[in-house]
């Protein structure tokens, strides 16, 4: 074909598109978003037809000889006559699978095996949690069974001007109601009695926390949470602590941030339990204090939760066909970018080759917003930062203005980001009603939602009792037994209510509790690898669907009907043994490593426990 056919041609197709477009504007609005497929090196005359039907080009994949656009719906007959087109598709909508939303509970809520055991009865009981506040109304979190007083010098205890509280009662009792997340106690029947002691700057008074935990007993509360701490001990607040302890309250609170050997207050009353902080491989957090103070251990690493509406930012990045977990600099604009995936290096100078691309960039040598805008200069429409070091990546842009949405992540999912290099990528940093906190402030709340918990199906027990349950069964972490770093462990609902089962509240073994859950879980004994006679032998294999981690697990040698699949000491499934295999789907993007064990269902006859690298 000669260039002046092939331009005629165009111009005929231009001029047939051009009237069907003017009759689709006055008779119907209607758009459709659709790719659309071209021969190779006709882009050019494919964009100059989609501008003249009135349309608008929404994302390039050249490397695929097809771009997304939007055009007028009578504009796609036309469309799909010129020779150019080689198809025109669906531009098919794409919902988000990661494993922090529902139907999916937060990583922590299975780890504390919180999901295993039933709420049906936690309207005995009562949680106070002394923080900043409660976003009533918010979707995610309860109206009905929540109460609290106006504070003269922090205002309303349903707003929350910091953020901090709405996202502890989160991990508390956020609602199983198909939007956000789920808590430890997820179908709004524990109630909730809200102290506000911090307004929006985050600090208080070792008084103020007196009468707030005076408030709390008031109200009712069985359990108290604190999310807060300092470094001096008052003998006031040990005094009010030890007195409520011994009127039947149990006082939970955060270990402290400092990484450090130093004891925090209230923590490190013996009246109170220390919360540590750990990550989602159950590694000590490097923020959570380690003394011999630290009783229990919990989730307190890339916690997803509520906070008031707005206030929070959720940040995703996608490339390939791989999902990471991305946080939004501090002073990135909200936004979404797509674009091919560009290498960009340590981003010391503008970018090359980063025109209408997502750059890709190392951390080291300059400052991150100097790294943003040198994506910026190259034409990039989105930046991320991986990590040089072990961990997640946080940081500040400052007060640079920076105008393209910029996210950090880890320096393992850098590693797998850089083989997507060439493929579609996505950054996206928008407002939400949701976000991730790290900090020993929310430990606490899972241990304290697991003992109000444990505590609704014995509330025979008191409040020393379930302390001590919930560190008999806690699942042994780091050196063997109680250690400074985990305390007694990670705690464990399901096992603490096997354990009250067996040997009820003073261990006696008379069973008074209901037990209507003590189906499966950890057996308290705080040792993962309780073969009995075991000739159980299990194998393991990791893969990726769509970036999501699923693990397929095979085992030989079970005698008994049904087994239970564990993973990371909480299990999964019980299936038959029969069976010989089972697919654990877990929905976690990035890498990292589980644990898995077989045992007969309901006995501690269980296979050795093997790891999984993902």
């Amino acid at each position: 074909m000669s260039f002046k056919k092939s331009t005629a041609r165009t111009v005929l197709a231009l001029s047939a598109i051009a009237a069907a477009t003017s009759f689709a504007v006055n008779a119907n609005n209607s758009e459709e978003r659709v790719i659309v497929g071209f021969t190779p090196g006709a882009q050019g005359n494919v964009e100059r037809l989609v501008q003249a039907a009135g349309g608008r080009k929404e994302v390039d994949l050249r490397r695929h000889n097809a771009m997304a656009i939007t055009v007028p719906t009578q504009a796609l007959a036309g469309l799909k006559n010129n020779p150019n087109i080689t198809y025109i598709e669906e531009d098919a909508k794409r919902e988000l699978y990661a494993t922090e939303f529902e139907p999916n509970a937060p990583y922590g809520i299975g780890m504390v095996q919180a999901d295993l055991v039933s709420d049906a009865a936690a309207g005995n009981r009562t949680v106070c949690v002394i923080d900043s506040g409660y976003d009533l109304g918010h979707p995610d979190l309860q109206t009905s069974g929540v109460t609290g007083q106006f504070d003269s010098g922090t205002g309303d205890w349903f707003t929350d001007e910091n953020g901090h509280g709405t996202h502890v009662t989160g991990t508390i009792a956020a609602l199983a109601n198909g939007l956000g997340v789920v808590g430890v106690m997820p179908n709004g029947k524990v109630n909730i009695h809200v102290v506000k002691v911090f307004s929006d700057s985050g600090w208080s008074y070792s008084s103020s926390l007196v009468a707030a935990a005076d408030q709390c007993a008031d109200y009712g509360s069985h359990v108290i949470n604190m999310s807060l701490g300092g470094g001096r001990a008052t003998n006031t607040e040990r005094n009010a602590f030890q007195r409520l302890l011994d009127s039947g309250v149990l006082p939970i609170a955060a270990a402290g941030n400092d990484g450090t050997t130093q004891y925090s207050y209230p923590a490190s009353y013996d009246s109170v339990v220390s919360v540590a902080a750990i990550d989602r491989d159950k590694a000590l957090a490097n923020f959570s204090q380690r003394n011999n103070q630290v009783e229990l251990a919990a989730p307190g690493v890339d916690v997803l939760s509520t906070v008031p509406r707005g206030m929070g930012q959720l940040s995703l990045f996608s490339a390939g066909n791989n999902s990471f977990s991305a946080n939004a600099l501090d002073g990135s604009p909200d936004g979404n970018a797509m674009g091919e995936l560009t290498d960009c290096g340590l981003g010391t100078s503008a970018c090359t080759d980063a025109v209408e691309k997502v750059c890709l960039i190392e951390r080291g040598e300059i400052s991150f917003a100097d790294k943003a805008l040198a994506c910026e200069a190259g034409g990039g429409v989105g930046a991320v930062i991986y990590n040089n070091e072990s961990g997640a990546l946080n940081g500040t842009l400052g007060n640079t203005n920076v105008n393209i949405p910029v996210v950090g992540i880890s320096d393992t999912d850098g590693a797998v980001a850089m083989n997507e290099v060439g493929q579609v990528a996505e950054v996206s940093v928008g407002a939400s009603d949701w976000a991730y906190f790290n900090g020993t402030s929310m430990a606490a709340p899972h241990v304290a939602g697991v003992a109000a918990l444990v505590w609704s199906h014995f509330t025979e027990c008191s409040a020393d009792q379930i302390r001590d349950v919930l560190n008999n069964s806690a699942q042994d972490l780091g050196t063997s037994g109680r250690n400074d770093e985990f305390g007694y462990g990670l705690v464990q609902a399901q096992a603490a209510v096997n354990h009250l089962t067996s040997y009820s509240c003073d261990g006696n073994g008379d069973g008074n509790g209901d037990g209507d859950d003590g189906t499966g879980g950890d057996d308290g004994t705080g040792d993962d690898n309780d073969n009995v006679d075991s000739s159980i032998t299990i194998s393991a294999n990791a893969f990726k669907v769509r970036g999501r981690v699923s693990v397929d697990v095979n085992w030989t040698g079970a005698e008994s009907n049904q087994v239970s699949i564990a993973r990371n000491g909480s299990v999964v499934a019980t299936v038959n043994a029969s069976a010989g295999s089972y697919t654990d789907e877990t929905g976690i993007n990035g890498s990292g490593s589980f644990t898995y064990q077989v045992c007969e269902a309901d006995t501690d006859v269980c296979s050795d426990e093997i790891t999984v690298i993902y």
